[in-house]
């Protein structure tokens, strides 16, 4: 996914100058692009592509910055999320930033990425790692979150 996120960062920065540094800061931008394709639109079968590679950039700013880890979705787990692959926390939870991207294409303003990864509780934090078992937004996120705990 570390592969698929940087091809995606240069094709899309090449064309465009987006500044996409794998930043927190950067979600913002995630949360402008998908505005964009929501406001031109098109429906999310013309737009899949990008909002995927949007999803697989959020993971891994959730890997490089929060430090977590790509995994495979499980059958059960691909059919509740919809999603091939998601982010396993340092504290165990799994998040679904693929899912979330798709969200915020449906949903507008009140998915947004970069405030979802200041909220997100038990993320760790200067190498200190977070509360494990800390549930938080499941129920709003199950129909494309995570497992139990959801993005």
């Amino acid at each position: 996914m570390r592969q698929h996120a940087a091809r995606f960062v240069r094709d899309v920065t090449a064309r465009n100058r987006l500044p996409l540094d794998y930043s927190v800061a950067s979600l913002r931008v995630v949360d402008f692009i998908v505005d964009g394709l929501r406001r031109s639109g098109r429906d999310h079968a013309a737009v899949g592509r990008v909002l995927f590679g949007l999803g697989v950039y959020a993971g891994e700013v959730l890997v490089r910055r929060a430090g977590a880890a790509w995994v495979e979705f499980d059958p059960g787990q691909r059919e509740l999320f919809g999603q091939p692959v998601g982010v396993r926390m340092p504290d165990g939870r799994v998040w679904n930033p693929l899912g979330k991207v798709v969200k915020r294409f449906e949903a507008g303003e009140r998915e947004s990425l970069r405030t979802f990864y200041l909220q997100l509780h038990g993320r760790a934090r200067a190498g200190l790692p977070g509360p494990a078992g800390k549930s938080g937004w499941a129920a709003a996120d199950r129909d494309r979150g995570a497992e139990t705990d959801g993005l």
